[in-house]
């Protein structure tokens, strides 16, 4: 990957941000890697040297480093006997699975498993599944590296863009910058299926990257992968910028607005495939299935 530094920060900023001892040892996948988009893994891997990002890209990233680092010499401090930052390896038919864990508590031979996140309001209060699924395969790793039960899990959660006034007029709103979430454990069948089934996509992506895209395209990112937004009609009235009413269709807009008078119009707020669209996976100009899209 290529670093750039349009923001002409001092060399010294430049190094602190971009820095990582990043690894996942010898595994073929890390978790990470296996609760997102296979396709979006095989290119990443394909692109790696084209890939380009600033400097500054890595703001939020080594803060949350700086986070877990903080948190890690907390429980040293305390002489916890908690297990901070292990990474876990398993074997999964030939293919060797990685993920570090922040935190592990045993109590009585159970094992609760925290996980630290610098991350925003929205995160919190839409619940994002991709954690769910990160933890549990988590807890799938404690069970299978080192055959113990996991009883708990939970994020804790540092909240970048946290408002106290927000928090004071709004109700859904989160109360402090600091939310811990606990996030429902799945049976053992459970783990173990969605783990078999993230891992028969990546394999095969990965033996589809190896062959001729045009023989054999690669696995297409679902919706989900793609953060995709519905379009939506927005049912307004003049003078006021949010919306009434959003609906999903335009007859039911139409059919809405039948009832109201004539200062009332439809907004079209066009869907989107966000990740896409924002180059969140880094590989979107690499990827056929969105350039085909966009040329259609």
């Amino acid at each position: 990957m290529e670093i750039t530094n349009n923001f002409g920060l001092p060399a010294f900023v430049v190094e602190a941000l971009t820095f990582s001892d990043y690894s996942r040892g010898d595994a073929q996948i890390s978790v990470t890697q296996l609760i997102d988009s296979p396709r979006i893994v095989q290119l990443q891997k394909e692109f790696a040297d084209e890939q380009k990002k600033d400097a500054v890209d890595f703001v939020w990233s080594r803060f949350g480093t700086s986070v877990h680092n903080m948190f890690e010499e907390s429980l040293k401090a305390a002489e916890s006997d908690a297990i901070t930052e292990e990474r876990l390896f398993t074997e999964w038919r030939g293919w060797k699975l990685s993920g570090a864990i922040d935190v592990q508590e045993v109590n009585d031979g159970v094992v609760t498993i925290s996980d630290f996140k610098v991350t925003s309001v929205w995160s919190v209060i839409n619940d994002k599944p991709s954690w769910h699924q990160q933890l549990n395969v988590y807890a799938y790793l404690v069970r299978k590296a080192k055959g113990q039960a996991v009883k708990k899990l939970q994020i804790v959660t540092l909240l970048r863009d946290w408002s106290r006034r927000k928090a004071e007029q709004e109700r859904n709103y989160p109360s402090a910058p600091i939310v811990v979430i606990d996030i429902p454990l799945w049976s053992e069948a459970e783990q173990n299926r969605y783990v078999d089934e993230r891992m028969d996509k990546h394999v095969g992506a990965d033996f589809d990257a190896a062959t001729d895209y045009a023989v054999q395209p690669l696995i297409a990112c679902t919706s989900e992968d793609m953060w995709e937004k519905a379009t939506v009609y927005a049912v307004m009235r003049k003078g006021r910028k949010s919306a009434i009413k959003l609906l999903p269709t335009e007859a039911a807009a139409q059919d809405r607005l039948a009832s109201l008078d004539a200062t009332h119009y439809m907004e079209i707020r066009l869907g989107e495939k966000t990740r896409c669209a924002g180059d969140w996976c880094g590989v979107s100009q690499w990827c056929d299935q969105y350039q085909e899209e966009l040329e259609g």
